[in-house]
């Protein structure tokens, strides 16, 4: 699934491969779920993120899979969003902190 730790190659319905940087997980409802940034975005492109949730097969190996149930998707999507936020103002807070301090 992954080739390297934060780095995973996921395969579209008609079989085109794509690289995606992990930029977050989160466990809701004892389910995992991760969000991904594409590796290969162009300049101008819009940062946009997948969010996927993380199932296990009879051997135990891990896979992604889309998220088909609304509700569910929006609960994960909005715990992503509001723990992206919480990241950045932290680091806007730190910033002015520290522009303060000089």
């Amino acid at each position: 699934m992954a080739d390297n730790e934060n780095i995973f190659t996921l395969t579209d319905e008609e079989g085109n491969e794509s690289q995606f940087e992990l930029i977050g997980n989160l466990d809701i409802n004892d389910n995992t779920y991760v969000a991904l940034v594409p590796v290969d975005t162009k300049e101008g492109d819009e940062e946009e993120y997948v969010i996927l949730k993380v199932e296990e097969d009879e051997n135990g190996e891990e896979f992604l899979v889309t998220i088909d149930d609304d509700d569910e998707f929006d609960e994960v999507a909005d715990a992503f969003e509001d723990e992206f936020m919480a990241e950045f103002d932290y680091d806007a807070a730190e910033q002015t902190s520290d522009n303060e301090e000089k």
